[in-house]
């Protein structure tokens, strides 16, 4: 398979590496036929890594929740890898207000529609923003190399003409408001 270069757009082929890949695909295949079918209004969302102050900062959360949390912590960051495979991170209001409008368009019906921020940022760098303290971040070996994705950054220029869909919230200020927010648990529990 070759290595993807640029922004992902709807069209870019789909070649899942895991079973949960798999299962996210069948889903949208599962959804178009009702669409096409059944005459189902159907709009494909495709939210790229979504992140938000509820996240589970465990290994089933998002890698912003878990960094952050670990920071807060004096923890070490834990990077599978070498930490050059990149993520395009989505703030959760964002990514909100790209479903709402994606299911309030009647143009949306029958598309597949990408939101992201349309930046990606290696996660030995996203590490290095959350955690000033280089020796507080680790790499360790991969527990699932093979289905790692090596980048990931999205074209939303389909949800900017279709749905005048832009993200408002940068990676700073969403780790921002990650970081306060896990930062009030700790004072309340």
């Amino acid at each position: 398979m070759a290595c993807q270069t640029g922004p992902i757009s709807e069209t870019h082929p789909v070649r899942p590496v895991s079973p949960y890949a798999g299962s996210k695909l069948a889903s949208e295949v599962l959804a178009e036929s009702y669409c096409r079918g059944y005459g189902l209004p159907v709009v494909i969302c495709r939210p790229f890594n979504t992140y938000w102050p509820y996240q589970k900062s465990n290994l089933e959360g998002g890698v912003v929740s878990i960094f952050v949390k670990q920071c807060l912590s004096g923890d070490y960051l834990n990077i599978y890898g070498d930490g050059t495979q990149t993520r395009d991170l989505l703030y959760v209001e964002d990514c909100v207000e790209f479903v709402y409008n994606a299911s309030c368009s009647e143009k949306a019906i029958g598309h597949v529609i990408n939101a992201g921020l349309g930046k990606d940022i290696a996660i030995r760098d996203l590490a290095k923003m959350i955690c000033p303290d280089a020796n507080k971040i680790r790499f360790v070996p991969h527990h699932h190399p093979q289905s790692e994705i090596q980048k990931l950054v999205c074209d939303y220029s389909k949800a900017r003409s279709l749905l005048n869909w832009e993200p408002k919230v940068s990676l700073e200020a969403g780790i921002s408001k990650m970081r306060l927010w896990l930062q009030s648990q700790c004072v309340s529990a």
